[in-house]
């Protein structure tokens, strides 16, 4: 039996599409051989990623004095390079946990590829602790194992420890979440390999079948882990505030930190996912999947946390001349008017007014502005973190210890590196894994209302099988 039911007003995948036409849109472009954007693409990523492991390297055999760290700065762009990763990483368990939970379609399109950067964006942080400890090769003391030695080397008063057990727990069951969704759909991609690479396949979907038992306990087991990851998403980056938030340095000694750095975080996520999918949406031709109304949700997200997060520093700016506080008032100032002005007032238009422009309509529609806000905004929660780490502490109570701080060439290594790193595990998932949820695009199909065809949808000639879901 075919049907075809009246379309909803804007549906989440464009053109009438039958199942089988889904998955060939979907998992072809894991079956041919790259296109040249993606080689090149690759190419320079890979590049970039073994110039940052060269500098990773330096840094290692000739110590932490090849970055411009003095006494005053003691953090520089590791820890900036740190909180923003874990930022970027932030969306995707909110896009694919939180949205799951509340029932919102319009994920779909682009969930697991969050889910996917999230994954990448937590490597790419977790490398900056271990390098800025200094000695690298007793970064093992950062975890509390059993051990010989008598007590455990680690200090539970560290918010370093703290770091570690959240980021732990939050690529844990980031990870578990991402694979779990794409286990159907290694399913589908083996229906159609051949040779090794179904082998491959078939290991790595664990013997699906698309049975109703499978797909019954599937869905229990994602609403599990989406139950899991969603106070992780608020867990995750409060901790990481907690490492200014606990100490007493005027600036940073703030209890708005914590719902700040999660608002912040969703921000720069949700706007490094718009980058990636305007990307991958153009190279593999996916413009029916991830559609202007994803598109324009996604940049409704970003105009209210980007709101929030400009209210965050007005209220600190507030708070500061309230106090009657000095030390906290000359902190704002210097922020401000000191040395670093350039990256405070960049932060404040990349992050505050800039994103306004979404209130209108024609611009959250806007493929171009959308991608051009996205990088605007990434650039800008880059500066807020170098705002915070770099001139709280450049100037302090003695004018006499007062510093500046320009990274060196190695920490501009390193953090190309990891943009590296973090491209080339991208490009490698867009090539060996659907970069949208094929059963998750069927299924709201059938339940919105969208045209969907084929024999009650139950099995294909490509081995797909969905008449469960």
């Amino acid at each position: 039996m075919s049907a075809v039911v009246s379309p909803i007003r804007e549906p989440l995948v464009e053109g009438s599409k039958t199942y089988h036409q889904i998955t060939e849109d979907l998992v072809s472009p894991t079956e041919k051989m790259p296109g040249t954007a993606w080689t090149m693409g690759f190419l320079l990523s890979v590049v970039t990623l073994f110039f940052g492991l060269f500098c990773i390297a330096w840094t290692i055999w000739h110590g932490i004095g090849t970055w411009n760290l003095n006494r005053t700065i003691g953090w520089g762009w590791d820890i900036t390079n740190f909180v923003w990763w874990i930022g970027i990483g932030h969306a995707g368990t909110l896009i694919s946990a939180i949205l799951l939970l509340f029932r919102q379609k319009w994920r779909t399109g682009v969930n697991r590829a969050a889910e996917a950067m999230t994954i990448f964006a937590v490597i790419c942080a977790a490398l900056f602790p271990g390098i800025h400890v200094g000695r690298a090769w007793v970064v093992f003391y950062f975890f509390p194992y059993p051990n010989t030695r008598g007590p455990l080397w680690v200090n539970f008063n560290s918010p370093l420890l703290w770091d570690l057990f959240a980021i732990s727990t939050y690529f844990t069951v980031s990870l578990l979440f991402w694979y779990t969704g794409l286990v159907p759909d290694f399913a589908t991609v083996r229906d159609r390999a051949k040779g090794f690479r179904k082998k491959i396949y078939n290991f790595l979907s664990f013997g699906w079948t698309g049975s109703a038992k499978h797909w019954q306990r599937w869905e229990s087991l994602s609403l599990v882990l989406a139950g899991l990851a969603t106070p992780l998403v608020l867990s995750v980056h409060t901790i990481v505030s907690f490492d200014f938030a606990t100490s007493v340095i005027p600036g940073w000694h703030t209890t708005i930190f914590p719902p700040y750095f999660v608002a912040g975080a969703i921000f720069s996520g949700f706007a490094m996912v718009q980058t990636l999918m305007l990307v991958t949406r153009k190279v593999l031709k996916l413009e029916q999947y991830i559609t202007i109304p994803h598109i324009e949700s996604m940049n409704k997200v970003i105009l209210v946390t980007g709101t929030i997060v400009g209210v965050a520093y007005l209220t600190e700016l507030f708070v500061a001349w309230y106090s009657g506080y000095v030390y906290e008032q000359a902190a704002f100032y210097n922020r401000a008017l000191g040395p670093y002005w350039w990256a405070y007032f960049g932060m404040m238009f990349c992050n505050v007014l800039s994103p306004q422009i979404f209130w209108v309509k024609k611009f959250r529609r806007s493929i171009w502005i959308t991608f051009l806000m996205s990088i605007f905004i990434n650039i800008g929660m880059w500066f807020e973190r170098f705002v915070i780490i770099a001139t709280t502490l450049a100037r302090d109570y003695l004018p006499s210890s007062w510093s500046y701080y320009s990274p060196s060439w190695v920490e501009i290594g390193i953090y190309l590196g990891t943009l590296g790193l973090f491209f080339t595990c991208y490009l490698i998932f867009a090539r060996v894994a659907p970069v949208v949820a094929i059963a998750e695009i069927k299924h709201i199909l059938k339940s919105s209302g969208d045209q969907y065809a084929g024999d009650n949808a139950v099995h294909h000639h490509d081995g797909e099988s969905v008449q469960a879901h």
